[in-house]
């Protein structure tokens, strides 16, 4: 792998990224203390909750389809590199068009079917956010498979800022939940145009087309799409189904609390998010130049650095969740802290998700995968409708918990199968993690009992870090020399 392109491409992700989890970080703290009551911000998760779900039929896993494919062409034949993209831009709005027709007109019922009526004026609108966070995502994906990651940088920065500046602004001009999710569709629709408009002038205007395409060649994209249209359930399911059942069961208020604490933990993935996506096409690389060795050596590279990285970060989120609540977002949100500190386990296991499931999709393993998030995603729905009803929202975090843990097993299993990994070394770089990790508690949780209010907070985080910096590297955990090569 070319060392200064992949520093040069992960900067970029993880520069959005970062913006990304700023502009995230305001908005949530701006609706939930500010702009939005509890149960406006309720039902303005439970809404999205649902057009994520109705967005999977207008994804269907085409654009992963059509980016391992370009990875693949861009390395054997260029010449069909084109056809990819056309094939993919056509079965995307296809779906989009269709999907976002039905869900136009059903939308009253929708909101009928899952318990809540309260969301049917989100829903109203929900046509429009399916379709523009659908072109958004889409051709982040696609510049992936040309491992431009520069350009899925920038597309996500752009609709990180215009969702967080148009949805405040719409919130003023038309109020409540209705205004934040005009806001968010604005914002991811300039976004979407920007993606758009980068794809058709850097990878399709002049791109040698002369060559018809293969035989079976847009076949062959809608048939890859099928099992990665069955992860991307899998996904929806974990992520969305679960608010869903949460308001079901529950109320909007329960839902503000379980919708909150999900998006503290996307916002602590960001990095491993980043990571993932800019080392995935290097994996269908080195396969297709036959060197699975590299691509090994990468993968555990990357997972021992995500390991060192998030165990830690979960251990300080169970410790410092409720002053963190109770200052960051005020008094009203402390019953979100123990669904937080469940998904402190999430924490881990998503980070180690986003580096490994990437790669079996560009690996050509994203059947295997499909299979065990679809099991995965069926178990979580089945727990959750037991969970939910006994232990309220925190058993919906512990459902989640319990299901990533078998999914992550099992696509581990596959990986290794794919890569020969160096197990007993993975496993010593573990246990020396944890040891770093208990020292660290330590130090956090000596700090918080002695002091109150902010600066115990700051400060607990600061020695928190500054502990676990020392031990990493006086432990060997934690390559400075490397870190500082890649980023600058």
């Amino acid at each position: 792998m070319d060392l200064k392109r992949f520093a040069r491409s992960f900067k970029a992700m993880l520069s959005a990224r970062a913006l990304h989890m700023v502009a995230s970080g305001v908005l949530m703290v701006v609706l939930a203390r500010v702009l939005l009551t509890q149960t406006e911000y309720g039902l303005l998760g439970a809404a999205l909750a649902v057009m994520g779900v109705v967005q999977l039929f207008t994804d269907l896993g085409i654009a992963k389809a059509a980016a391992r494919y370009i990875t693949e062409y861009r390395e054997t034949n260029p010449s069909q590199v084109p056809h990819v993209l056309r094939a993919a831009v056509v079965y995307r709005l296809a779906a989009i068009g269709v999907v976002g027709g039905l869900f136009a007109l059903l939308s009253g019922h929708v909101a009928r079917v899952v318990g809540q009526p309260e969301i049917g004026p989100l829903l109203v609108l929900g046509a429009g956010y399916v379709a523009v966070h659908s072109l958004f995502t889409f051709s982040q994906v696609l510049f992936q498979g040309y491992n431009r990651i520069t350009y899925s940088a920038a597309i996500r920065a752009v609709g990180s800022v215009g969702r967080l500046l148009l949805a405040v602004v719409f919130v003023l001009l038309v109020g409540g939940a209705v205004g934040a999710l005009v806001g968010y569709i604005v914002g991811y629709g300039v976004g979407a145009a920007v993606g758009l408009g980068l794809l058709y002038r850097k990878c399709y205007r002049d791109a040698d087309r002369d060559e018809p395409p293969e035989d079976g060649l847009t076949r062959r994209v809608a048939r890859y799409s099928v099992p990665l249209t069955a992860t991307r359930g899998a996904n929806i399911l974990d992520k969305r189904v679960d608010t869903i059942l949460v308001g079901y069961f529950m109320n909007p208020v329960a839902v503000g609390y379980y919708y909150l604490s999900k998006q503290i933990v996307d916002f602590i993935h960001s990095p491993a998010a980043s990571l993932g996506f800019t080392l995935s096409p290097a994996y269908g690389e080195h396969k297709a130049e036959g060197e699975t060795d590299h691509a090994a050596q990468i993968y555990e590279t990357t997972l021992k650095y995500i390991l060192l990285l998030y165990i830690p970060a979960a251990a300080g989120m169970v410790i410092v969740a409720e002053p963190a609540i109770r200052l960051i977002f005020g008094e009203k949100w402390v019953g979100a802290v123990p669904v937080l500190q469940v998904f402190a386990a999430y924490v881990v296991l998503q980070a180690v998700s986003y580096v490994t499931g990437d790669a079996l999709d560009f690996l050509g393993r994203a059947r295997e995968r499909a299979v065990a998030k679809g099991g995965g995603s069926v178990g979580n729905f089945l727990l959750n409708l037991v969970m939910i009803p006994a232990f309220g929202v925190v058993g919906a975090a512990a459902a989640t918990v319990i299901t990533h843990t078998a999914v992550l097993a099992v696509t581990l299993w596959v990986i290794h199968a794919e890569l020969s990994l160096s197990v007993g070394e993975l496993v010593r770089h573990l246990a020396a993690v944890v040891a770093v990790t208990a020292a660290m508690s330590a130090a956090v949780y000596g700090i918080l009992v002695q002091i109150a209010g902010i600066p115990a907070l700051v400060v607990s985080v600061l020695a928190g870090v500054a502990v676990w910096a020392g031990l990493s590297v006086a432990g060997g955990l934690l390559d400075l020399r490397r870190v500082r090569t890649i980023l600058t």
